[in-house]
């Protein structure tokens, strides 16, 4: 019997949770929301992300879900307690996941800027860990350059460079991904920064503790990734989103419209 696995994003940022998912398993099937009609959450205020929450609840609650991996860190940040007040399951966060794997005294963080706002960050790793000191950096511009269909890599170039420097600056010894669309750059800020400077993808620890919780079967071996138990639901624009999963994921795979206000 599978277990049935919320993902949701904003876009396909959650694509990096879904292949760690996916790499270390194959008993699960897989709901995977992207609000694309919204997209960036990253820009919204507090109160919006919090709004967006309830909806997204409201999708979720009829597929007898067995948990919730939240692919968003503006949501995860904004509105965690609604998801698992209103659920009632299993969430699993990036946040408080990858708080918990931390092993360096500097630490940069790349994120959204409601993300970096908030604050989640900085609380979550000081509430782990002692003695540390946390440089938080805004990306505005990187989810909607990572979004399109051809990647501009002068433009791409041009942001991580600028978004990179003041982190540098500070001599971080680690870097967490703080938005699950930044892993999808991971070669490209890899080339950017010392070696000797760890880079985190937060969704790695994510499903490690999923993992943990919800014991994989001993029979599981992969040889492949397997992508014929995933659903894909967006709110705007199938073939687009079509276009990106071919792109990134190199599969031809059914996506369905709904509307997260009337839940059809």
């Amino acid at each position: 019997m599978k277990l049935k696995i919320g993902i949701f994003d904003s876009g396909i940022g959650g694509f990096t949770i879904l292949n760690s998912l996916i790499k270390t398993r194959k008993d699960v099937e897989v709901f995977y929301l992207a609000d694309t009609k919204r997209i960036p959450f990253g820009n919204k205020n507090f109160k919006e992300i919090r709004s967006i929450a309830k909806e997204i609840c409201t999708f979720f609650e009829d597929k007898n879900l067995d948990a919730l991996l939240i692919a968003c860190n503006t949501t995860n940040a904004c509105a965690l307690d609604i998801l698992e007040n209103n659920l009632k399951i299993p969430c699993f966060d990036l946040i408080n996941s990858v708080s918990e794997i931390v092993n360096q005294k500097v630490i940069g963080v790349l994120a959204t800027k409601t993300t970096v706002q908030s604050l989640y960050y900085e609380k979550a790793i000081n509430s782990k860990k002692d003695n540390l000191k946390v440089f938080q950096q805004e990306c505005p511009e990187f989810v909607s350059e990572i979004e399109k269909e051809r990647l501009n890599f002068n433009k791409l170039n041009y942001l991580a460079d600028l978004y990179l420097r003041p982190l540098l600056n500070k001599n971080i010894q680690e870097l967490i991904l703080g938005c699950s669309h930044y892993p999808l750059i991971y070669d490209f800020l890899r080339k950017k920064i010392d070696p000797n400077i760890k880079i985190i993808d937060p969704s790695e620890a994510l499903i490690k503790k999923f993992n943990e919780s919800f014991a994989t079967p001993k029979t599981d071996r992969y040889e492949s990734l397997s992508y014929e138990n995933i659903k894909f639901f967006v709110t705007s624009d199938k073939d687009e989103f079509l276009k990106k999963v071919k792109f990134w994921l190199e599969i031809n795979q059914e996506i369905r419209l709904v509307n997260l206000r009337s839940n059809v």
